[in-house]
């Protein structure tokens, strides 16, 4: 079954164009939300949640209709695959039941974090120049929040059987990162020989 979700986040605006769109690509049910994206409290959501079934497709006008942030969105698509449902964005060209579509999927949510990662380096560089000149200060234990979305990132790839090296190419990071981020996620290394770029 084919359900839609369109929210706009304020009275004033309009569904019509979102709904209009999910009804185009052979939506059977469309829940409707009038909410601002930040707020934790979502009826029509939670309510369509409740509905989902093995072989369902949920679809969205954009990925900021549905997540309230990242980590939600995120969060949305690992409930999702637990459900076996799959995900479509209609701006975005995204499709999580597809192959290609979780890895431009997870590949965007890395790049959406692209932000966060410059103000993690500028905070390193102040912790860096407070050592030199004998202040006390370090960094965090374990990983910071920013890294942790890329280490469950790295893990729902790797998962998909892609290689350590094409993981680590397409995030910019390190391999032994990747392998880092994986131990992080207790996820057991298996072969590559199947891999997808290795």
């Amino acid at each position: 079954m084919k359900i839609g979700y369109a929210r706009v986040s304020t009275l004033d605006q309009n569904l019509e164009m979102q709904i209009q769109a999910l009804t185009d690509v052979g939506c059977e049910r469309v829940f409707e939300e009038k909410v601002s994206g930040t707020k934790a409290n979502r009826p029509q959501l939670d309510a369509m949640l409740a509905l989902l079934r093995k072989g369902d497709e949920v679809i969205i006008w954009r990925l900021d209709r549905l997540g309230r942030s990242m980590d939600h969105l995120l969060d949305l698509v690992k409930l999702f695959e637990e459900k076996g449902v799959g995900l479509r964005s209609l701006h975005e060209h995204i499709e999580t039941a597809t192959p290609g579509g979780k890895l431009i999927f997870h590949l965007f949510s890395a790049l959406a974090e692209f932000e966060r990662s410059l103000t993690r380096e500028r905070t390193l560089a102040g912790i860096e120049a407070a050592r030199l000149k004998g202040r006390i200060g370090g960094k965090p234990k374990g990983l910071t929040e920013e890294a942790k979305r890329t280490a469950r990132v790295v893990e729902s790839l790797y998962k998909e059987g892609y290689a350590i090296k094409l993981i680590a190419k397409q995030l910019g990071i390190a391999r032994q990162t990747v392998y880092k981020y994986l131990e992080f996620r207790n996820v057991p290394l298996h072969s590559m020989a199947t891999s997808i770029g290795k």
